[in-house]
């Protein structure tokens, strides 16, 4: 009975491969022919070598079973010469194959990706069922399963502002029980019950915002921890917590998320390693023994693959050779993954290799989330063909959700769940889903894609169209409805007996599930990461070279400042040696910052592998520590090595020595602090914030701005936990007991009485104390590290905030349900004026223009690559002789495989180009075109969707009218406009949302991409450009998107999209088509006629083309019977039939027609560059920056908390030593105050700004080309707003510290301290705004900013006060603004006092008033402080110009 079966299961196998083969023959048909020769293995070689191989075989056979598993028959290729011809084959231990052996071996075994991987699929399948093994299956049900989000309830927008997000925090610390009525949860899924069987394909579709994310997230045991999940998901009858379901499924992200220094082949390798074989390597033992026992001999070929794939541990494996051959990723196989910064693969490779990076692993359940993004559907239709060979024939179990899936993708698949406001709507076979719908009163058009149907049918605003009955009037039916009719429809009541019927848990093959973690040995992990860890670091190179070359640079700088020469060994050069000693201990300390940035970098896909079970917490973070000890010795050398000779310390081997090993412990405590302070607040900001934070309390409790003996009683205890004390006594120890410094002075040695005056009377022993400290600190920070990351979660949203309308509105639909009539009523009284309102609308004047363009070039410089790679010419030619014209009223597709020059057309003809050289006549209404004008009377929609985030929807669309409309219309037409465009595109629902990052916070795609084309429209253009306006769209989104795109050009507008695989919808939405090829050459450009007649009449009348099957996807059919494949095959150049044909001529004439303007007309004029004047300009930029500012607490408020804060610490720390000032040292410790304040103040907000600017700088570059409004009204408008907050944060600072500290209470006084801490703020912000304005991204500028902080510090007047500075290095002193801040706040408190003080400073040793000492000691004169006041407003007012000029003027946007 068994046997038959198995027969049985094998012979229905057959009939649903040959499905499958004829689906595939029917989609490629047109490269059939040349594959099919290829598609086999040597047949002849097989005969030939056959008595050989059964020889072999014998050989192998004979090998005990450890040998046996890694040992193979494999060919051996002939090396002389190019071809490689086959020799025969050889055993070899497939274990230590090298990559070119690996990649032959593929290329032999997978020529034609769908057919080949069928068979060996299919071989594969056959050599399991010859001996008899079953396969371990998954079955995953879920049952009443429900998730819910928490989410605030705020009044009015629901946005986080500084006041909302404040007010968070205080609930959330105080959970205070009054105030929490205001949070409330909200279902995303509701209610779901489904079965994914293995061996079934299933799809998952549904609109954005639908829940699909979540249930495969639920299902693959991955659920955020923020939700909360209800109900039961089990695995073969196991419940999530009875095995670990990470290991048993793999989920694959819609975000693309890998190491962008890494290639694709070494991403996929090192995921191939730490997922393992799984029970592979079982299953070949199993399959061997019983092979042997039977006296089988296996195909060679599939023997050699099955054996090299279920190695465990290796570093390269044949299984990455496999998925990048199936996913086409092997053409960029050894590219960097890349980033923004970097360059690498593109988005669609990108996508793929997140697919690939989980198919790689040994998992039977795959949950794939929305794989397609970015790419066409002929290559997502080869992904899931491979995937639904995988599934049918290795029972693996699939549950995938697709966006916009093509007809013929659709039909790859063998069950559907829909879903819709999180329920599920149809859960069963595909071929019984329209089926089910007509049973409804809904029909699927003839000529509809059913996946585009389908997410249509359910939505209140397109449901009408298919509605069937006409003998009944039609009523919204909602999706209660739909569910309620599945629930008793035959599938529904299928579904509900099998998930009552709970599974037989010993049906579940041993090996189905995982119930170890980790899939390789501690060591092995250890290693792997190890490795990685070592790769990154070669690749990140540059910023090690940076870094010690800045040291270079830094110490170069430091050492001819405290040249030796002109130190002495005295008291009074005992402080500059001190002086000397502590900038040392801060260059190595500061020296460790990058780490927080690189850290917080790798976080994002440590916790994604984490979460994944590929590595615990321990096999990352001990590598990353272990890693970075020869760079601190490095560069604790490089400092020691420069400085100690040049500077004058003492002379003797053994010290030098002790100072470079104090200054090693110290930079490594360093880089293993700032890792931990990274790894705890996970965002760059932040954690930014808490680094700054964090050395301000290391060098306050330090022991050289403020000694020990003078802190406050009750907090000596900071001086011993802070590193720098160590690093502080140690290194004073190690110089001041030194020979040189024990001559006697007044009863004691010179070096004990230096150090006494700092409170740092040690002995020698001390130095190895604070070495075995400062190691502790390391392995303390590092421990604390690893728990951090084994501990905590990846960052998750913030809480979603709600609008207590929005979620009265909400709660009032859950619990009226039921109510289906009340809703039909709705619908039915408010579609009239809705339609009524669009016909009757704001319908601003504008004037129809036609653009003409005629023998268009566009020529680049020839890259680098290319001419290492032979190609001799010096440009490269990318639009050929381009012709054509674009009409009013005409809606013009533009259209081409990818590479053809859709978007560098689009980009020449908009004037957004900003390098290359153009050639050609553009003419705009007959007149040629002028870039200044085209800007105004022009919209252009771009690809990627650019947006300030921290603005409403509303608000950027208001912020695009105000800035483009004529100042002759009003306010209030405007702002029905606005209302207008927002009500066309379907935004109005969402006016009230931030439109946040792109995959990181606020809109989706499909909304960002709406809000892109309505801030284009409402500027109310004559011509309008779009860039792929349904690309990253679902099927409806895209329907909504040209809906609105065609009610634009029913107005008499220019319109022009570029598409990339569009729906037989959409496609045939368009009037007219120009078609390009790769070279950027035109192949059709005209009518496509009712349902694309046209088109397919021009291009079948070529001989030889093969003509379109009855309801085919005529665009679809269009590229391939155009690719270049097909030009080849069929001999002919489609660009040059193009230009001999009939259409191109006619084409020709109506362009020299349109070239001539028409009588009467007027050339294109405006009396000013911008439509708005100056003062518009501003006031609308500055609106926009106070919403967006007001509304980014991480930037704003975190920067406020850091100030109160420190501020109190300070007040804390230096409590009422305002006027206790007796000696030289008392001056020392306030001066030290103000330093610090100065100095940290403005580090943390130069270093907080440059985000901010950089993210605003894409924004201005696209709005700038827009011709909204000039670069100086932006750049006043950022310079202006920061002066609110800057000001709150210098008041906040007066307000705290200078009653706690102490100072003079007198007007005069209290505001010189306000205005120069508020100069000194403006300064540093203002500064890093410059730097951002002239580097092209955040990394060089805070690289940059870095360097500049540490001439600020030096030249502060603090370390070496200016007396003692030397000639040659004096001119920086007086262009540093630290010196001036310092100068302003110590001279105006205490430039006036006359008291006497005790110094010791000089070598006179005579008593000295506070006046005295700041001119002798500072150079600081109380009846120059006009000059200083003038100065202090001077530095930012000139830095505030400097960026208005290099935001205007240096363009980083390479186009």
């Amino acid at each position: 009975m068994a046997q038959q079966a198995g027969v049985d299961e094998i012979e229905s196998l057959r009939i649903e491969l040959a499905e499958i083969g004829r689906s595939i023959r029917s989609s490629f048909r047109s490269y059939a022919s040349s594959f099919r020769s290829n598609s086999s293995i040597n047949p002849a070689l097989d005969v030939d070598n056959n008595e050989g191989d059964a020889l072999q075989w014998g050989e192998i056979q004979r090998l005990p079973t450890f040998e046996r598993i890694t040992s193979a028959l494999f060919d051996v290729h002939d090396s002389i010469g190019t071809s490689r011809e086959v020799k025969g084959r050889q055993v070899v231990d497939v274990s230590k194959l090298g990559a070119q052996e690996r990649h032959l071996f593929i290329e032999k075994l997978i020529k034609h990706i769908e057919n080949d991987n069928l068979r060996l699929l299919q071989k594969f399948r056959k050599r399991i069922d010859k001996v008899g093994i079953k396969l371990p299956t998954v079955e995953v049900r879920y049952q009443n399963l429900t998730v819910e989000a928490e989410c605030q309830v705020v009044k009015g927008k629901p946005i986080p502002t500084l006041w909302n997000t404040l007010k968070g925090w205080i609930i959330d610390a105080g959970k205070l029980s009054i105030l929490r009525s205001q949070h409330s949860r909200i279902s995303i899924i509701k209610d779901a019950n489904g079965i994914i069987k293995p061996g079934r394909m299933t799809l998952l579709l549904g609109p954005p915002g639908s829940g699909k994310t979540t249930l495969l997230l639920a299902l693959a045991g991955k659920l955020d921890h923020s939700l909360k999940g209800l109900g039961e998901i089990s695995y073969n009858g196991h419940t999530l917590e009875e095995f670990i379901p990470q290991k048993s499924s793999a989920y694959v992200s819609q975000y693309d998320l890998h190491i962008p220094e890494m290639t694709v082949r070494e991403t996929l390798d090192f995921s191939a390693r730490c997922q393992g074989v799984g029970s592979k390597d079982e299953l070949l033992k199993e399959v061997s023994r019983r092979e042997k026992e039977a006296g089988i001999m296996p195909d060679p070929d599939l023997d050699a693959y099955m054996k090299a794939t279920s190695v465990k541990g290796l570093k390269r494996t044949l299984q990455t050779d496999y998925i990048l051959k199936i996913l086409g990723l092997d053409i960029c196989a050894d590219t960097l993954v890349g980033d923004p910064i970097r360059r690498g693969i593109s988005g669609g490779q990108k996508k793929r290799l997140t697919t690939g990076e989980m198919m790689v692993g040994p998992t039977r359940a795959l949950f794939m989330d929305e794989i397609s993004n970015g790419l066409d559907s002929s290559t997502t239709f080869q992904i899931i063909s491979c995937l639904q060979h995988m599934v049918h024939i290795t029972d693996a179990t699939a549950l995938i959700s697709l966006l916009q899936p093509a007809p013929e993708t659709f039909d790859l698949f063998d069950d559907i769940v829909l879903m819709a406001e999180g329920k599920i709507v149809y859960h069963g076979p595909r071929d019984c889903i329209v089926e089910f719908f007509e049973d409804c009163g809904f029909q699927c058009p003839q000529r509809k894609g059913t996946a585009d149907f389908l997410q249509e049918v359910i939505s209140r605003k397109d449901q009408a169209q298919y509605w069937s009955r006409v003998e009944e009037p039609y009523s919204y039916v909602t999706v209660e409805q739909f569910i309620e009719k599945f629930k008793h429809s035959s599938f529904g009541k299928k579904l509900e007996e099998e998930i009552s019927k709970p599974f037989d848990k010993s049906q579940s093959h041993k090996n189905a599930l995982a119930f170890k973690k980790y899939s390789l040995t501690k060591w092995e992990l250890f290693r792997a990461c190890i490795m990685r860890e070592l790769l990154l670091m070669k690749r990140n190179s540059f910023v090690y070279i940076f870094k010690s070359t800045q040291l270079v640079i830094v110490a170069s700088i430091g050492m001819t400042v405290f040249i030796r020469t002109r130190m002495s060994v005295d008291a009074l050069h005992g402080n500059y040696f001190m002086g000397s000693l502590f900038y040392s201990l801060i260059i190595l300390l500061v020296d460790g910052i990058p780490e927080l940035s690189m850290t917080v970098s790798r976080l994002s896909v440590f916790y994604k592998q984490k979460e994944l079970c590929f590595y615990p917490a321990w096999a990352y973070s001990i590598p990353s520590a272990v890693l970075k000890i020869p760079l601190s010795l490095l560069e604790s050398f490089i400092w020691t090595a420069l400085t100690y000779y040049v500077i004058g310390y003492s002379p003797e081997i053994g010290r030098f020595f002790r100072q470079f090993l104090l200054l090693f412990t110290l930079h490594m405590s360093a880089i293993s602090m700032f890792r931990f302070v990274a790894s705890v607040f996970q965002n760059v900001a932040v954690a930014t914030t808490a680094g700054t934070l964090t050395i301000l309390y290391v060098l306050l409790f330090g022991g050289f701005i403020l000694p020990k003996p003078y802190m406050p009683s009750w907090l000596r205890w900071g001086f011993w936990i802070s590193p720098l004390s160590y690093g502080e006594l140690a290194v004073t120890v190690n110089e001041f007991l030194a020979p040189r410094w024990q001559k006697m002075s007044t009863n004691t040695t010179l070096g004990r009485k230096i150090m006494d005056g700092r409170g740092l009377n040690f002995d020698g022993y001390f130095y190895w104390i604070s070495i075995g400290a400062l190691l502790g600190f390391t392995v303390l920070f590092n421990t604390a590290f690893t728990l951090v990351l084994s501990f905590f979660k990846a960052p998750s949203r913030s809480r979603a905030l709600i609008s207590s309308d929005k979620h009265s509105e909400l709660q009032g639909n859950q619990e009226n349900n039921d109510s289906f009539a009340g809703d039909s009523t709705l619908v039915e009284s408010t579609a009239e004026p809705r339609k009524g309102q669009h016909s009757g609308g704001v319908v601003l004047p504008f004037q129809p223009l036609t653009l003409t363009f005629r023998d268009v070039q566009y020529y680049v410089d020839t890259p680098m690559e290319m001419r290492n790679r032979g190609f001799d010419k010096k440009q490269l030619q990318l639009l050929c002789d381009v012709t054509g014209s674009l009409r009013p009223g005409i809606l013009t597709a533009l259209m081409g495989v990818s590479g053809a020059g859709k978007t560098t057309l689009l980009d020449v003809l908009c004037g957004r180009k900003t390098g290359g050289t153009i050639e050609g006549d553009i003419r705009i209404g007959g007149y040629p075109k002028v870039q200044e004008t085209f800007a105004r009377i022009s919209g252009y929609c771009e690809q990627n969707d650019i947006h300030s985030p921290n603005i409403t929807v509303e608000e950027s669309v208001m912020f695009s009218a105000w800035l483009r409309l004529p100042p002759q219309i009003d306010a209030i037409t405007k702002s029905e406009f606005v209302k207008e465009v927002l009500h066309t595109i379907e935004l109005d629902g969402i006016k009230d949302s931030l439109v946040g990052l792109p995959n990181v916070s606020g809109l989706s795609t499909e909304q960002r991409k709406r809000l892109t084309i309505a801030i284009e429209l409402v500027a109310n253009p004559s011509i309008i450009f779009m860039d792929e306006p349904t690309s990253g769209l679902d099927a409806r989104a895209a329907a909504v998107v040209m809906r609105a795109v065609k009610n634009v050009v029913g107005t008499g507008r220019t319109v022009t999209c570029t598409i990339h695989q569009p729906s037989i919808d959409i496609f045939e939405s368009f009037d007219e088509l120009i078609l390009m090829k790769t070279g950027g050459c035109i192949i059709y450009s005209g009518p496509l006629g009712k349902h694309s007649s046209r088109v397919i009449e021009y291009f079948e009348s070529i001989p030889g083309m093969p003509k379109i099957k009855d309801n085919y996807n005529p665009s679809t059919w269009m590229l391939e019977v155009t690719s270049g494949s097909a030009e080849i095959e069929l001999g002919v150049d489609f660009a040059q039939i193009y230009r001999e044909s009939t259409l191109y001529e006619q084409n020709k004439e109506l362009v020299e027609q349109l070239s001539s303007p028409v009588p009467g007309s007027k050339d294109l004029f405006f009396p000013s560059h911008f439509p708005q004047n100056g003062w518009e300009q501003f006031k609308a930029c500055l609106w926009k920056q106070h919403l967006s500012y007001w509304r980014n607490p991480s930037y704003n408020l975190m920067r406020i908390m850091f100030v109160i804060a420190a501020s109190f610490l300070f007040g804390i720390i230096f409590w009422k030593k305002g006027k206790n000032i007796d000696n030289q040292q008392d001056l020392f410790n306030i001066f030290g105050s103000m330093f610090i304040a100065i100095l940290f103040f403005g580090i943390n907000n130069g270093s907080s700004v440059l985000p901010v600017v950089a993210t605003e700088r894409t924004v201005l570059y696209r709005e700038k080309f827009a011709g909204m409004y000039s670069p100086w009204a932006y750049s006043f408008a950022q310079v202006t707003i920061e002066v609110p907050y800057l000001l709150t944060q210098a008041v906040l600072y007066v307000i705290i510290t200078y009653p706690m500290i102490g100072y003079h209470w007198s007007a005069y006084k209290i505001f010189w301290s306000f205005y120069s801490i508020f100069c000194n703020l403006l300064y540093f912000n203002y500064l890093g705004m410059v730097i951002v304005s002239f580097t092209p991204n955040v990394q060089v500028a805070s690289i940059a900013c870095s360097s500049a902080y540490t001439m600020l510090n030096l030249f502060s007047g603090y370390i070496v006060p200016r007396p003692q500075i030397p000639k040659w290095w004096i001119w920086m002193y007086y262009l540093c603004p630290t010196s001036w801040a310092l100068n302003g706040l110590l001279t105006s408190q205490y430039g006036d006092i006359n008291k006497e003080i005790s110094v010791t400073a000089f070598t006179d040793a005579k008593n000295r008033t506070i006046a005295e000492f700041l001119r002798d000691y500072y150079g600081f004169h109380h009846d120059l402080l006009g000059v200083t006041a003038l100065i202090l407003i001077v530095f930012p007012v000139i830095f505030a110009l400097l960026f208005a000029y290099c935001i205007g003027h240096l363009n980083f946007l390479r186009r």
